[in-house]
C-alpha cells in the first residue's frame, strides 16, 4: 500500500458525559468492532482498535469494500452484524476464529456490514488535520451512492434529533450517542469526542468473586440473576474498586465463602459442555486465552445494586457493571430478569434507511 495515511492507525476515542452536549455533530453509538479500513486499489486492510488486523475474519466484507469504496481511501467505522433488524454482538465475536473454514462458514451464515463515520484520507490527501465537519462532507460525497453492506452512519447537528435517537435507537441494539465537535481534527488514540450512554440499575445476587491481579483482594464480583425456571444465571461482573475497597470486600464476603463450588449453583462452571445450556462464570473463549478464570464461590445470599448500560441479548451485561451499594432489604430470590427494563424494539433499517 502507498496511502497518505498508513496502517496502523489507532482510532480517535470518546469520553463519557452525563448529557448530550450542545453545538456538535451527533451520531449513534454502534455496538460492534471499531475498524479502520485502508484501500489502495485491490488491496484492502482492516485494522482493529488496537491496530491488529481484522482482515482475515471478514472475507465477505473485504470483497464488498473493494467494490464500494473509493479507489484509494482510509475510513473509520464499525463492523456490525445484524439479525432480525437488531445488532448481534455475540455473532460478531464468533467471527474471531483461528480456523479459516469456520470463518468462511460464518461469513455466509452471519455476513457483516461496515458503517463508515469518518474519512481519514482520500486519493493522495490526508484529512487528519481537516476539521470534522469538512471530513464528514467529504465522507458523504465519497459514499453518496454506496449500497449495503457498506453504510454511512446517520449524523445530525440537531441536539433534539440526537435526543430522539438516544431514546429510540437502543431498541435496534445501539447503545448511546456520540458527540463530535465540528472543528475537531482527527487525533489518534485520544478521548476528544463525547459519548452518552444509557444507565440503569439492577439488584443482583453476588455469588462469587475473582482475586485482583495484585494479590488476595477482590478484583471483581460475580453477579447473578434468577431465570423463570429458578436457576441462577451468571450475568456479568462488577469491578473498578479502590484498593482499600477491594480489601474490605474480602472481609465482608468471608462469612459466605465456600470451601469449594461443589454445592454452588455454578458447580459445573469448569465443564465446557455445561455452558451450552446455562450462563456460568469462566466460559472458555478465544478472548480469554490462557487467562486464569478461577473464582472464589460464596453462598448466594447477598444482594447488591449495580448500574449498567444495556443487556446483550437480554441475557448478560454487555459491559462491566458498576457497584452502587449493598441491598440488605432484598431477598436473593427476588433478583430476577423480570426487573430489567426492556428497550422498545426498533428496526436497524429505520436507523440506516432502506437499501438503495
Amino acid at each position: 500500500m502507498d496511502l497518505p495515511v498508513m496502517p496502523p492507525v489507532k482510532p480517535m476515542l470518546a469520553k463519557p458525559v452525563a448529557k448530550i452536549p450542545p453545538g456538535m455533530q451527533y451520531e449513534a453509538k454502534w455496538d460492534g468492532f471499531r475498524a479502520i479500513v485502508f484501500r489502495d486499489g485491490d488491496d484492502i486492510e482492516i485494522g482493529s482498535r488496537t491496530g491488529k488486523p481484522l482482515t482475515r475474519y471478514f472475507p465477505e466484507l473485504v470483497e464488498a469494500l473493494r467494490e464500494r469504496l473509493p479507489e484509494r481511501c482510509v475510513m473509520d467505522g464499525e463492523i456490525v452484524i445484524a439479525r432480525d433488524g437488531h445488532l448481534d454482538f455475540d455473532a460478531l465475536t464468533e467471527r474471531i476464529h483461528p480456523a479459516a473454514s469456520r470463518v468462511a462458514t460464518l461469513a455466509e451464515r452471519t455476513p457483516a456490514s461496515f458503517v463508515a463515520f469518518d474519512l481519514l484520507a482520500l486519493a493522495d490527501a490526508s484529512l487528519l488535520a481537516t476539521p470534522m465537519a469538512e471530513r464528514r462532507a467529504h465522507l458523504e460525497a465519497a459514499l453518496s451512492k454506496v449500497t449495503p453492506p457498506v453504510h454511512v452512519a446517520p449524523a445530525t447537528t440537531d441536539a433534539e434529533v440526537a435526543r430522539h435517537w438516544f431514546e429510540q435507537f437502543e431498541g435496534a441494539g445501539l447503545d448511546g450517542v456520540i458527540a463530535k465537535p465540528l472543528d475537531l481534527l482527527y487525533r489518534q488514540d485520544e478521548r476528544v469526542m463525547f459519548k452518552v450512554k444509557h444507565e440503569r440499575t439492577a439488584d443482583c445476587v453476588v455469588a462469587g468473586y475473582r482475586f485482583h491481579k495484585s494479590g488476595p483482594v477482590v478484583g471483581s464480583l460475580l453477579l447473578g440473576l434468577y431465570d423463570d425456571a429458578g436457576a441462577l444465571q451468571h450475568v456479568g461482573v462488577a469491578a473498578a474498586f479502590s484498593m482499600k475497597r477491594r480489601a474490605e470486600l474480602v472481609e465482608e464476603l468471608e462469612p459466605l465463602r465456600m470451601e469449594s463450588a461443589a454445592a454452588h449453583p455454578w458447580a459445573a462452571w469448569a465443564d465446557e459442555a455445561a455452558h451450552e445450556t446455562a450462563r456460568l462464570p469462566g466460559a472458555p473463549s478465544r478472548w480469554s486465552g490462557k487467562k486464569d478464570l478461577s473464582w472464589v464461590p460464596v453462598r448466594p445470599e447477598r444482594v447488591c445494586e449495580v448500574a449498567y448500560d444495556h443487556m446483550e441479548g437480554g441475557r448478560r451485561f454487555r459491559h462491566t457493571a458498576r457497584f452502587r451499594t449493598w441491598r440488605p432489604d432484598r431477598a436473593p430470590e427476588s433478583c430476577t430478569y423480570a426487573q430489567l427494563e426492556e428497550p422498545v424494539r426498533y428496526s436497524l433499517t429505520d436507523v440506516l434507511g432502506p437499501p438503495r
